[in-house]
Protein backbone atom coordinates (compact mmCIF):
# COMPACT_ATOMS: atom_id res chain seq x y z
CA UNK A 1 0.00 0.00 0.00
CA UNK A 2 1.55 3.38 -0.96
CA UNK A 3 2.13 6.03 1.69
CA UNK A 4 0.52 9.45 1.42
CA UNK A 5 0.86 12.85 3.00
CA UNK A 6 -1.45 15.84 2.76
CA UNK A 7 1.16 17.65 0.65
CA UNK A 8 1.28 14.73 -1.81
CA UNK A 9 -2.47 15.06 -2.33
CA UNK A 10 -2.32 18.83 -2.66
CA UNK A 11 0.55 18.69 -5.12
CA UNK A 12 -0.91 15.97 -7.33
CA UNK A 13 -2.86 18.34 -9.55
CA UNK A 14 0.01 20.79 -9.83
CA UNK A 15 2.31 17.98 -10.94
CA UNK A 16 -0.06 17.18 -13.79
CA UNK A 17 0.45 20.60 -15.32
CA UNK A 18 4.10 19.75 -15.98
CA UNK A 19 3.44 16.52 -17.83
CA UNK A 20 2.52 17.98 -21.19
CA UNK A 21 -1.00 16.63 -20.90
CA UNK A 22 -2.51 19.36 -23.02
CA UNK A 23 -0.48 18.17 -25.95
CA UNK A 24 -0.95 14.50 -25.17
CA UNK A 25 -4.71 14.79 -24.84
CA UNK A 26 -5.32 17.00 -27.81
CA UNK A 27 -6.86 20.48 -27.92
CA UNK A 28 -10.38 19.81 -29.06
CA UNK A 29 -13.70 20.46 -27.45
CA UNK A 30 -16.71 18.15 -27.39
CA UNK A 31 -17.51 18.75 -31.05
CA UNK A 32 -13.90 18.60 -32.24
CA UNK A 33 -13.50 22.37 -32.23
CA UNK A 34 -10.00 23.79 -32.75
CA UNK A 35 -7.55 25.14 -30.19
CA UNK A 36 -9.08 27.95 -28.15
CA UNK A 37 -12.31 26.11 -27.43
CA UNK A 38 -13.29 25.42 -23.85
CA UNK A 39 -12.41 22.14 -22.18
CA UNK A 40 -15.60 20.15 -21.65
CA UNK A 41 -16.31 17.84 -18.69
CA UNK A 42 -15.83 14.75 -20.89
CA UNK A 43 -12.60 15.79 -22.62
CA UNK A 44 -9.63 13.42 -22.46
CA UNK A 45 -7.60 15.75 -20.25
CA UNK A 46 -10.19 15.41 -17.47
CA UNK A 47 -9.66 11.66 -17.42
CA UNK A 48 -5.89 12.06 -17.69
CA UNK A 49 -5.73 14.36 -14.66
CA UNK A 50 -7.90 11.93 -12.70
CA UNK A 51 -5.43 9.12 -13.40
CA UNK A 52 -2.61 11.25 -11.98
CA UNK A 53 -4.32 11.74 -8.62
CA UNK A 54 -2.71 9.93 -5.70
CA UNK A 55 -4.92 6.95 -4.92
CA UNK A 56 -5.03 4.05 -2.49
CA UNK A 57 -6.67 1.64 -4.91
CA UNK A 58 -9.53 1.11 -2.46
CA UNK A 59 -13.11 1.68 -3.62
CA UNK A 60 -15.86 2.70 -1.20
CA UNK A 61 -19.39 2.09 -2.47
CA UNK A 62 -22.51 3.87 -1.20
CA UNK A 63 -26.16 4.12 -2.27
CA UNK A 64 -28.00 7.41 -1.78
CA UNK A 65 -31.76 7.31 -2.23
CA UNK A 66 -33.37 10.73 -2.67
CA UNK A 67 -37.08 10.53 -1.98
CA UNK A 68 -40.06 12.32 -0.50
CA UNK A 69 -40.24 11.78 3.24
CA UNK A 70 -41.93 12.79 6.43
CA UNK A 71 -39.54 13.98 9.13
CA UNK A 72 -40.16 14.71 12.79
CA UNK A 73 -38.56 18.04 13.67
CA UNK A 74 -39.03 18.27 17.41
CA UNK A 75 -42.63 17.13 17.39
CA UNK A 76 -43.54 18.89 14.15
CA UNK A 77 -43.92 16.55 11.19
CA UNK A 78 -42.98 18.04 7.84
CA UNK A 79 -43.22 16.67 4.33
CA UNK A 80 -39.91 17.21 2.56
CA UNK A 81 -37.20 15.52 0.48
CA UNK A 82 -34.23 13.75 2.02
CA UNK A 83 -31.55 11.10 1.59
CA UNK A 84 -32.52 7.83 3.25
CA UNK A 85 -35.45 9.36 5.15
CA UNK A 86 -33.04 11.05 7.57
CA UNK A 87 -31.93 14.60 8.38
CA UNK A 88 -29.09 15.06 7.80
CA UNK A 89 -28.49 12.13 5.52
CA UNK A 90 -26.12 9.42 6.69
CA UNK A 91 -22.49 10.54 6.95
CA UNK A 92 -20.13 9.19 4.29
CA UNK A 93 -16.62 8.47 5.51
CA UNK A 94 -13.60 7.66 3.34
CA UNK A 95 -9.84 8.06 3.49
CA UNK A 96 -7.93 10.42 1.25
CA UNK A 97 -7.00 8.61 -1.94
CA UNK A 98 -9.98 6.24 -1.87
CA UNK A 99 -12.25 5.98 -4.88
CA UNK A 100 -15.82 6.98 -4.05
CA UNK A 101 -18.57 5.11 -5.87
CA UNK A 102 -21.92 6.66 -4.93
CA UNK A 103 -25.12 5.64 -6.71
CA UNK A 104 -27.85 8.25 -6.58
CA UNK A 105 -31.32 6.70 -6.80
CA UNK A 106 -33.71 9.48 -7.70
CA UNK A 107 -37.15 8.67 -6.32
CA UNK A 108 -38.19 12.32 -6.20
CA UNK A 109 -40.91 13.82 -8.41
CA UNK A 110 -38.30 16.14 -10.01
CA UNK A 111 -34.84 15.77 -11.59
CA UNK A 112 -31.90 16.11 -9.20
CA UNK A 113 -28.12 15.72 -8.85
CA UNK A 114 -25.37 15.60 -6.20
CA UNK A 115 -22.65 18.22 -5.88
CA UNK A 116 -19.69 17.23 -3.70
CA UNK A 117 -19.01 20.52 -1.94
CA UNK A 118 -15.31 21.11 -1.24
CA UNK A 119 -13.92 18.15 -3.16
CA UNK A 120 -11.45 18.73 -5.99
CA UNK A 121 -12.86 15.98 -8.15
CA UNK A 122 -13.04 15.24 -11.87
CA UNK A 123 -15.26 17.72 -13.71
CA UNK A 124 -17.84 15.27 -15.06
CA UNK A 125 -18.67 14.15 -11.48
CA UNK A 126 -19.29 17.65 -10.07
CA UNK A 127 -23.08 17.29 -10.25
CA UNK A 128 -24.05 20.62 -11.83
CA UNK A 129 -26.74 20.43 -14.53
CA UNK A 130 -26.55 21.60 -17.26
CA UNK A 131 -22.81 22.29 -17.01
CA UNK A 132 -21.24 18.96 -16.02
CA UNK A 133 -24.08 16.45 -16.42
CA UNK A 134 -27.73 16.06 -17.30
CA UNK A 135 -29.99 16.10 -14.28
CA UNK A 136 -30.95 12.64 -13.06
CA UNK A 137 -34.60 12.13 -13.97
CA UNK A 138 -37.24 10.73 -11.57
CA UNK A 139 -36.97 6.96 -11.35
CA UNK A 140 -33.45 6.93 -12.78
CA UNK A 141 -30.07 6.18 -11.13
CA UNK A 142 -26.68 7.78 -11.67
CA UNK A 143 -23.33 6.60 -10.29
CA UNK A 144 -20.69 9.13 -9.28
CA UNK A 145 -17.19 7.64 -9.30
CA UNK A 146 -14.00 9.59 -8.57
CA UNK A 147 -10.84 9.63 -6.46
CA UNK A 148 -11.27 11.66 -3.28
CA UNK A 149 -7.94 13.36 -2.66
CA UNK A 150 -9.03 16.27 -0.43
CA UNK A 151 -8.86 15.43 3.30
CA UNK A 152 -11.17 17.29 5.62
CA UNK A 153 -14.73 18.22 6.49
CA UNK A 154 -16.94 18.39 3.40
CA UNK A 155 -20.60 17.80 2.49
CA UNK A 156 -22.89 17.07 -0.44
CA UNK A 157 -26.18 18.42 -1.72
CA UNK A 158 -28.13 18.85 -4.99
CA UNK A 159 -27.34 21.56 -7.51
CA UNK A 160 -30.80 21.82 -9.07
CA UNK A 161 -32.99 24.81 -8.30
CA UNK A 162 -33.68 25.35 -4.60
CA UNK A 163 -33.43 21.68 -3.63
CA UNK A 164 -30.58 22.38 -1.21
CA UNK A 165 -33.10 24.23 1.00
CA UNK A 166 -35.04 21.03 1.56
CA UNK A 167 -33.56 18.08 3.48
CA UNK A 168 -31.15 16.88 0.80
CA UNK A 169 -27.74 17.19 2.44
CA UNK A 170 -25.24 15.13 4.43
CA UNK A 171 -21.58 15.30 5.49
CA UNK A 172 -18.70 13.54 3.77
CA UNK A 173 -15.64 13.27 6.00
CA UNK A 174 -12.35 12.47 4.32
CA UNK A 175 -9.84 11.18 6.85
CA UNK A 176 -6.23 12.32 6.57
CA UNK A 177 -3.89 9.28 6.74
CA UNK A 178 -1.34 11.55 8.42
CA UNK A 179 -3.81 13.23 10.78
CA UNK A 180 -1.74 15.60 12.98
CA UNK A 181 -4.47 16.42 15.51
CA UNK A 182 -4.82 14.53 18.78
CA UNK A 183 -8.35 14.33 20.17
CA UNK A 184 -10.65 11.93 22.02
CA UNK A 185 -14.10 12.61 20.60
CA UNK A 186 -15.59 13.97 17.38
CA UNK A 187 -18.94 15.55 16.59
CA UNK A 188 -19.97 16.47 13.06
CA UNK A 189 -22.45 19.35 13.48
CA UNK A 190 -24.66 20.33 10.55
CA UNK A 191 -26.44 23.68 10.89
CA UNK A 192 -29.52 24.47 8.85
CA UNK A 193 -32.28 27.04 8.49
CA UNK A 194 -35.60 25.29 7.88
CA UNK A 195 -38.88 26.25 6.18
CA UNK A 196 -39.79 23.37 3.87
CA UNK A 197 -43.14 21.80 4.70
CA UNK A 198 -43.97 24.27 7.46
CA UNK A 199 -47.47 25.67 6.90
CA UNK A 200 -47.31 24.50 3.28
CA UNK A 201 -44.19 26.51 2.46
CA UNK A 202 -41.62 25.27 -0.08
CA UNK A 203 -38.30 26.77 -1.18
CA UNK A 204 -39.63 27.11 -4.74
CA UNK A 205 -42.55 29.21 -3.51
CA UNK A 206 -40.18 31.39 -1.49
CA UNK A 207 -37.97 31.93 -4.54
CA UNK A 208 -40.95 33.10 -6.56
CA UNK A 209 -41.93 35.43 -3.72
CA UNK A 210 -38.52 37.12 -3.47
CA UNK A 211 -38.05 37.25 -7.25
CA UNK A 212 -40.85 39.80 -7.24
CA UNK A 213 -38.52 42.14 -5.37
CA UNK A 214 -38.41 43.12 -1.72
CA UNK A 215 -39.13 46.83 -2.02
CA UNK A 216 -42.65 46.46 -0.66
CA UNK A 217 -42.85 49.41 1.70
CA UNK A 218 -45.02 49.23 4.80
CA UNK A 219 -44.09 47.62 8.08
CA UNK A 220 -44.76 43.96 7.58
CA UNK A 221 -46.28 41.65 10.15
CA UNK A 222 -44.37 42.83 13.22
CA UNK A 223 -41.26 41.42 14.85
CA UNK A 224 -40.44 37.74 14.63
CA UNK A 225 -42.26 35.68 17.26
CA UNK A 226 -43.86 38.82 18.60
CA UNK A 227 -40.56 40.51 19.49
CA UNK A 228 -40.55 44.25 19.26
CA UNK A 229 -37.73 46.78 19.28
CA UNK A 230 -35.18 46.37 16.52
CA UNK A 231 -36.25 42.84 15.59
CA UNK A 232 -36.47 42.22 11.83
CA UNK A 233 -39.92 42.50 10.30
CA UNK A 234 -41.53 39.55 8.57
CA UNK A 235 -43.48 39.99 5.34
CA UNK A 236 -44.73 36.60 4.21
CA UNK A 237 -41.57 34.51 3.97
CA UNK A 238 -39.23 37.47 3.61
CA UNK A 239 -37.45 39.56 6.24
CA UNK A 240 -37.04 43.32 6.33
CA UNK A 241 -34.38 44.88 8.53
CA UNK A 242 -32.39 41.74 9.36
CA UNK A 243 -29.06 43.36 10.19
CA UNK A 244 -25.74 42.12 11.56
CA UNK A 245 -22.74 44.24 12.53
CA UNK A 246 -20.58 41.14 12.12
CA UNK A 247 -21.73 40.85 8.49
CA UNK A 248 -21.54 44.56 7.77
CA UNK A 249 -25.24 45.26 7.23
CA UNK A 250 -28.12 43.26 5.79
CA UNK A 251 -27.95 39.73 7.19
CA UNK A 252 -30.50 37.80 5.13
CA UNK A 253 -33.68 37.88 3.06
CA UNK A 254 -35.66 34.88 4.24
CA UNK A 255 -37.72 34.12 7.34
CA UNK A 256 -37.14 30.61 8.69
CA UNK A 257 -39.44 29.24 11.40
CA UNK A 258 -36.76 26.83 12.65
CA UNK A 259 -32.99 26.63 12.94
CA UNK A 260 -31.52 23.16 13.36
CA UNK A 261 -28.50 21.34 14.75
CA UNK A 262 -28.31 17.90 13.15
CA UNK A 263 -31.96 18.08 12.18
CA UNK A 264 -33.20 19.04 15.65
CA UNK A 265 -34.74 22.39 16.70
CA UNK A 266 -33.76 24.31 19.83
CA UNK A 267 -36.68 22.99 21.88
CA UNK A 268 -35.61 19.37 21.21
CA UNK A 269 -31.82 19.55 21.00
CA UNK A 270 -29.36 16.84 20.13
CA UNK A 271 -27.18 15.89 23.14
CA UNK A 272 -23.55 14.86 22.72
CA UNK A 273 -22.14 12.92 25.68
CA UNK A 274 -18.47 12.72 26.64
CA UNK A 275 -16.18 12.53 29.67
CA UNK A 276 -14.90 15.63 31.48
CA UNK A 277 -11.46 16.61 30.20
CA UNK A 278 -12.04 14.98 26.82
CA UNK A 279 -10.57 16.72 23.80
CA UNK A 280 -13.49 17.23 21.38
CA UNK A 281 -13.14 17.92 17.67
CA UNK A 282 -16.17 19.78 16.38
CA UNK A 283 -16.62 19.64 12.62
CA UNK A 284 -19.03 22.50 11.89
CA UNK A 285 -20.92 22.69 8.57
CA UNK A 286 -23.37 25.43 7.53
CA UNK A 287 -25.91 23.73 5.26
CA UNK A 288 -28.32 26.67 5.39
CA UNK A 289 -29.90 28.49 2.49
CA UNK A 290 -29.87 32.12 3.67
CA UNK A 291 -28.40 32.25 7.20
CA UNK A 292 -24.95 32.82 8.65
CA UNK A 293 -24.37 31.29 12.08
CA UNK A 294 -22.24 32.58 14.96
CA UNK A 295 -21.24 29.43 16.88
CA UNK A 296 -19.99 29.17 20.47
CA UNK A 297 -19.86 26.45 23.13
CA UNK A 298 -20.97 27.91 26.43
CA UNK A 299 -18.30 27.94 29.14
CA UNK A 300 -15.48 27.16 26.71
CA UNK A 301 -13.08 28.75 24.28
CA UNK A 302 -12.27 26.92 21.09
CA UNK A 303 -9.13 26.48 18.99
CA UNK A 304 -9.68 26.82 15.25
CA UNK A 305 -7.66 24.17 13.39
CA UNK A 306 -9.22 23.98 9.90
CA UNK A 307 -11.53 25.87 7.61
CA UNK A 308 -13.13 24.25 4.56
CA UNK A 309 -11.05 21.15 5.21
CA UNK A 310 -7.63 22.83 5.16
CA UNK A 311 -5.42 23.38 8.24
CA UNK A 312 -4.76 26.87 9.56
CA UNK A 313 -2.36 28.24 12.14
CA UNK A 314 -4.17 27.45 15.37
CA UNK A 315 -6.16 30.34 16.83
CA UNK A 316 -7.98 30.43 20.16
CA UNK A 317 -11.31 32.27 19.96
CA UNK A 318 -14.71 32.43 21.62
CA UNK A 319 -16.52 31.44 18.44
CA UNK A 320 -16.63 31.38 14.65
CA UNK A 321 -19.02 32.73 12.04
CA UNK A 322 -19.99 30.44 9.16
CA UNK A 323 -21.53 31.57 5.92
CA UNK A 324 -23.57 29.09 3.90
CA UNK A 325 -21.30 26.35 2.58
CA UNK A 326 -18.42 27.10 4.97
CA UNK A 327 -16.91 24.59 7.39
CA UNK A 328 -14.75 24.97 10.47
CA UNK A 329 -12.97 22.38 12.59
CA UNK A 330 -12.30 23.43 16.18
CA UNK A 331 -10.84 21.70 19.25
CA UNK A 332 -12.33 22.10 22.73
CA UNK A 333 -11.22 20.62 26.05
CA UNK A 334 -14.47 19.83 27.82
CA UNK A 335 -15.27 20.99 31.34
CA UNK A 336 -17.48 19.05 33.76
CA UNK A 337 -21.20 19.78 33.41
CA UNK A 338 -23.83 20.51 30.76
CA UNK A 339 -23.11 23.12 28.11
CA UNK A 340 -25.03 24.72 25.22
CA UNK A 341 -23.66 24.64 21.69
CA UNK A 342 -25.36 27.76 20.35
CA UNK A 343 -25.55 28.78 16.70
CA UNK A 344 -26.94 32.31 16.56
CA UNK A 345 -28.72 33.07 13.28
CA UNK A 346 -27.06 36.37 12.41
CA UNK A 347 -29.55 39.22 12.29
CA UNK A 348 -32.57 36.96 12.65
CA UNK A 349 -33.10 36.88 16.44
CA UNK A 350 -33.12 33.09 16.53
CA UNK A 351 -30.76 30.27 17.48
CA UNK A 352 -30.04 26.65 16.77
CA UNK A 353 -29.02 24.61 19.81
CA UNK A 354 -27.15 21.45 20.71
CA UNK A 355 -26.09 20.21 24.14
CA UNK A 356 -22.75 18.81 25.33
CA UNK A 357 -23.07 16.76 28.52
CA UNK A 358 -20.06 15.60 30.53
CA UNK A 359 -21.72 15.46 33.96
CA UNK A 360 -24.87 16.06 35.91
CA UNK A 361 -27.01 19.16 35.64
CA UNK A 362 -30.03 20.61 33.97
CA UNK A 363 -29.96 21.05 30.20
CA UNK A 364 -29.95 24.68 29.04
CA UNK A 365 -33.17 26.20 27.73
CA UNK A 366 -33.78 27.05 24.09
CA UNK A 367 -33.23 30.78 24.69
CA UNK A 368 -29.78 30.43 26.28
CA UNK A 369 -27.28 33.10 25.19
CA UNK A 370 -23.69 32.30 26.33
CA UNK A 371 -21.34 35.21 27.00
CA UNK A 372 -19.06 33.96 24.23
CA UNK A 373 -21.52 35.26 21.62
CA UNK A 374 -20.23 38.73 22.48
CA UNK A 375 -16.60 37.63 22.60
CA UNK A 376 -13.95 37.17 19.94
CA UNK A 377 -15.68 35.79 16.83
CA UNK A 378 -13.23 35.03 14.05
CA UNK A 379 -13.70 35.64 10.32
CA UNK A 380 -11.81 33.43 7.88
CA UNK A 381 -9.95 36.46 6.53
CA UNK A 382 -8.30 36.83 9.97
CA UNK A 383 -6.75 33.34 9.81
CA UNK A 384 -3.49 32.16 8.25
CA UNK A 385 -2.92 28.99 6.25
CA UNK A 386 -0.80 26.33 7.93
CA UNK A 387 2.70 26.23 6.38
CA UNK A 388 2.22 22.83 4.74
CA UNK A 389 -0.75 24.00 2.62
CA UNK A 390 0.33 27.49 1.64
CA UNK A 391 0.58 28.16 -2.06
CA UNK A 392 4.09 28.91 -3.26
CA UNK A 393 4.56 32.60 -3.91
CA UNK A 394 3.97 33.25 -7.58
CA UNK A 395 2.52 36.05 -9.66
CA UNK A 396 -0.85 35.26 -11.25
CA UNK A 397 -0.91 34.65 -15.01
CA UNK A 398 -4.66 35.25 -15.16
CA UNK A 399 -6.81 37.61 -13.13
CA UNK A 400 -10.56 38.18 -13.08
CA UNK A 401 -12.47 40.82 -11.17
CA UNK A 402 -15.84 39.39 -10.25
CA UNK A 403 -18.12 42.19 -9.13
CA UNK A 404 -21.04 41.13 -6.97
CA UNK A 405 -24.00 43.19 -8.09
CA UNK A 406 -27.70 43.56 -7.36
CA UNK A 407 -30.13 44.83 -4.76
CA UNK A 408 -32.63 43.34 -2.35
CA UNK A 409 -35.30 45.71 -3.65
CA UNK A 410 -35.17 44.43 -7.24
CA UNK A 411 -33.70 41.03 -6.33
CA UNK A 412 -31.48 41.24 -9.41
CA UNK A 413 -28.41 39.46 -8.02
CA UNK A 414 -25.68 38.88 -10.62
CA UNK A 415 -21.94 38.77 -11.31
CA UNK A 416 -20.58 41.79 -13.16
CA UNK A 417 -24.18 42.78 -13.85
CA UNK A 418 -24.80 39.55 -15.83
CA UNK A 419 -27.31 37.00 -14.60
CA UNK A 420 -26.34 33.37 -15.15
CA UNK A 421 -27.85 31.89 -18.30
CA UNK A 422 -28.85 28.25 -17.73
CA UNK A 423 -29.53 27.87 -21.47
CA UNK A 424 -26.04 29.11 -22.40
CA UNK A 425 -23.90 28.67 -19.26
CA UNK A 426 -20.56 29.40 -20.95
CA UNK A 427 -21.70 32.91 -21.94
CA UNK A 428 -19.40 35.38 -20.21
CA UNK A 429 -17.24 32.61 -18.71
CA UNK A 430 -14.06 33.55 -16.85
CA UNK A 431 -11.27 31.73 -18.65
CA UNK A 432 -8.01 30.18 -17.50
CA UNK A 433 -5.46 27.68 -18.79
CA UNK A 434 -4.12 24.49 -17.28
CA UNK A 435 -1.08 25.23 -15.10
CA UNK A 436 -1.78 28.91 -14.53
CA UNK A 437 -1.90 30.68 -11.19
CA UNK A 438 -5.27 32.45 -11.25
CA UNK A 439 -6.37 35.39 -9.14
CA UNK A 440 -10.04 36.19 -8.50
CA UNK A 441 -11.00 39.54 -7.03
CA UNK A 442 -14.44 39.36 -5.45
CA UNK A 443 -15.64 42.97 -5.32
CA UNK A 444 -18.87 43.42 -3.41
CA UNK A 445 -20.77 46.45 -4.71
CA UNK A 446 -23.96 45.51 -2.85
CA UNK A 447 -25.23 46.33 0.62
CA UNK A 448 -25.32 42.66 1.61
CA UNK A 449 -22.71 40.00 2.36
CA UNK A 450 -22.22 37.05 -0.01
CA UNK A 451 -20.56 33.65 0.61
CA UNK A 452 -18.72 33.03 -2.67
CA UNK A 453 -17.95 29.43 -3.60
CA UNK A 454 -15.64 28.04 -6.31
CA UNK A 455 -16.18 24.46 -7.45
CA UNK A 456 -13.39 21.97 -8.08
CA UNK A 457 -10.58 23.95 -6.42
CA UNK A 458 -9.41 25.50 -3.22
CA UNK A 459 -8.10 29.04 -3.28
CA UNK A 460 -5.89 30.86 -0.82
CA UNK A 461 -6.98 34.23 0.48
CA UNK A 462 -4.28 36.69 -0.55
CA UNK A 463 -1.79 37.84 2.05
CA UNK A 464 -1.18 34.41 3.54
CA UNK A 465 -4.82 33.73 4.40
CA UNK A 466 -6.36 30.27 4.68
CA UNK A 467 -7.02 27.78 1.91
CA UNK A 468 -10.77 27.66 1.28
CA UNK A 469 -13.46 27.02 -1.30
CA UNK A 470 -16.08 29.39 0.18
CA UNK A 471 -15.43 32.88 1.53
CA UNK A 472 -17.61 35.63 2.99
CA UNK A 473 -17.33 38.92 1.09
CA UNK A 474 -18.70 41.77 3.18
CA UNK A 475 -20.64 44.67 1.63
CA UNK A 476 -18.44 47.34 0.08
CA UNK A 477 -15.32 45.20 0.45
CA UNK A 478 -13.12 43.13 -1.85
CA UNK A 479 -11.43 39.79 -1.23
CA UNK A 480 -8.56 38.57 -3.40
CA UNK A 481 -8.02 34.82 -3.73
CA UNK A 482 -5.50 32.75 -5.71
CA UNK A 483 -5.72 29.18 -6.97
CA UNK A 484 -3.78 26.75 -9.12
CA UNK A 485 -5.52 25.87 -12.39
CA UNK A 486 -4.80 22.16 -12.03
CA UNK A 487 -8.26 20.63 -12.49
CA UNK A 488 -9.49 21.20 -16.06
CA UNK A 489 -13.11 21.60 -17.00
CA UNK A 490 -15.99 23.99 -16.42
CA UNK A 491 -16.61 25.03 -12.82
CA UNK A 492 -19.28 27.15 -11.19
CA UNK A 493 -18.36 30.18 -9.12
CA UNK A 494 -21.40 31.48 -7.27
CA UNK A 495 -22.99 32.93 -4.19
CA UNK A 496 -23.96 30.12 -1.81
CA UNK A 497 -27.07 31.96 -0.72
CA UNK A 498 -29.36 29.64 -2.68
CA UNK A 499 -31.84 32.41 -3.48
CA UNK A 500 -29.14 34.79 -4.70
CA UNK A 501 -27.60 32.04 -6.82
CA UNK A 502 -30.90 31.06 -8.39
CA UNK A 503 -31.72 34.72 -9.05
CA UNK A 504 -28.56 34.91 -11.16
CA UNK A 505 -25.44 35.36 -8.97
CA UNK A 506 -23.53 32.54 -10.66
CA UNK A 507 -20.83 32.32 -13.29
CA UNK A 508 -18.45 29.83 -14.86
CA UNK A 509 -14.69 29.40 -14.50
CA UNK A 510 -13.77 27.60 -17.71
CA UNK A 511 -10.47 26.15 -18.90
CA UNK A 512 -9.48 26.80 -22.47
CA UNK A 513 -8.19 23.85 -24.48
Amino acid sequence: MPEFSRRSFIGAGAAVSGLGLLAACGRTGAAGSPSGALVTPTDAIVDAVEKERAGTGRERAFTLRAAESELDLGGRTVRTWSYGNALPGEELRVSAGDTLKATLENRLPDPTSIHWHGLALRNDMDGVPPVTQKAVEPGEDFTYRFIVDTPGTHWFHPHVGTQIDRGLYAPIIVDDPDEPLAYDEEWVVMLDDWLDGVDGTTPDAVLEEVRGGMDHGGHGEGGIDGMGGDAPMRMGNTLMGASSELLGGDAGDIYYPMHLVDGRPADDPRTFTAEPGARLRLRLVNAGGDTAYRVVLGGHRMTVTHTDGYPVEHREVDGVVLGMGERYDVLVTLEDGVFPLVALAEGKDATALGVVRTGSGRAPGKDVRPDGLDGKIVHATELKAAPEVRLEQRSPEAEHTIELTGTMGAYDWALNGRRFDHEDPTKGAYECEQGQRVRLVFKNSTTMWHPMHLHGHTFQIAGGGPRKDTVIVLPGESVKVDFEADNPGQWLVHCHNIYHGEAGMMGLMAYTA
